[in-house]
């Protein structure tokens, strides 16, 4: 969260030395950038490391919270300069569709030069296409979608493994090729929370049990927001209101989890 990039050093009998946060040419922490009180530009980032103008240096590509990109120019031997620069598409900021960009920079349509996908909060996988040519500072498109963001759960809905048919949502992704078949093959890790009726309910009974609980939550939320003033009133409603969650587990059983989808390029 605080948007601090962190290296762990390799060593020559392949373990690693204790992680240390990543400094520029100044000696002070990257970080990206922030204007006013827009702090979440620099939390929530991931790095990705590419020469990404093509000076034989390796750059970092980074992404953030509100889902948009910046480069620190590597100056060779481990060392970039402190100012992030935003990666824009004209004179706007580049940004995915949701949240949490997640850089992958690789030349995917196969004309030489560096383009740029991303998972997205929402799910999905975008594709910013680079129209600079090879060997230039790219100069990308707009995104655009490769893998479809999908329908987002509902509240209370029945989703088991096996109604899944894609990636959910929070997708990070890894482009490689998996079968040594010469093509790019995509692989997506999502998060998702799978629920099922508890104690041997029918999914009508569930459905009838959610609504009657979803109810009793709003009561209770209520009685909460009317305490505002009240200090002891507010803990006793806040405990009420607690109890009231908690019974979402006699009915409901809730996995919160993930998978790893794998797409084949034909």
């Amino acid at each position: 969260m605080a948007g601090l990039f962190q290296v762990l050093r390799g060593q020559s009998d392949g373990t690693f030395k204790k992680a240390e946060v990543l400094n520029g040419t100044d000696d002070n922490p990257l970080i990206i950038p922030v204007e006013g009180e827009n702090w979440v530009e620099n939390i929530c980032t991931r790095p990705f490391a590419i020469d990404w103008d093509s000076d034989g240096n390796l750059d970092l590509v980074v992404g953030n919270f509100p889902g948009t990109f910046y480069v620190f120019k590597g100056q060779s031997k481990g060392k970039f300069l402190p100012e992030a620069e935003p990666i824009k598409v004209g004179d706007r900021p580049l940004k995915i569709e949701g949240h949490h960009s997640d850089p992958f920079v690789v030349d995917w349509d196969g004309d030489g030069d560096l383009d740029l996908l991303s998972g997205s909060s929402q799910g999905g996988l975008q594709w910013a296409e680079n129209r600079a040519g090879v060997g230039n500072l790219p100069q990308l498109q707009s995104f655009q979608s490769l893998i479809e963001i999908r329908p987002q759960v509902q509240d209370g809905q029945v989703l088991r493994d096996e109604d899944l048919t894609g990636p959910a949502g929070s997708t990070r992704i890894w482009i490689d090729d998996i079968n040594s078949d010469g093509k790019l093959d995509i692989l997506v890790g999502d998060l998702v929370t799978l629920v099922s009726p508890a104690n041997e309910l029918n999914e009508k009974e569930f459905t009838k049990k959610y609504a009657q609980w979803q109810e009793s939550v709003t009561k209770a939320s209520e009685l909460l927001n009317s305490t505002l003033d009240d200090e002891k009133a507010r803990k006793e409603a806040q405990q009420k209101f607690q109890k009231v969650y908690n019974e979402r587990n006699k009915f409901m059983k809730e996995d919160r989890t993930g998978f790893v989808w794998l797409y084949l390029q034909k």
